[in-house]
């Protein structure tokens, strides 16, 4: 199988596998614009990522070491 169905599969299995979700981030919390914000009031925004993204690209990240490794170790043996 070559790399790139590899990595396909990886990415596709991942997202399939996890379904819809989102990972929290960051939450900002801000002053309110204008006469709200003087008299106290606050936004808050959060930052969210989806959760299929964050397996695929671990997934993704996996397979590049892997790879990394396996050239390195083709490179230090003798060839014959």
């Amino acid at each position: 199988m070559d790399d790139v169905k590899v990595a396909g599969a990886i990415t596709g299995g991942a997202a399939s596998l996890v379904g819809a979700g989102s990972v929290t981030i960051a939450t900002i919390t801000a002053p309110a614009p204008g006469i709200l914000g003087v008299i106290g009031l606050t936004t808050t925004t959060t930052v969210a990522l989806p959760v299929a993204g964050v397996v695929a690209a671990a997934g993704l990240v996996g397979f590049g070491i892997y790879k990394g490794v396996q050239f390195a170790k083709n490179q230090s043996q003798p060839s014959k």
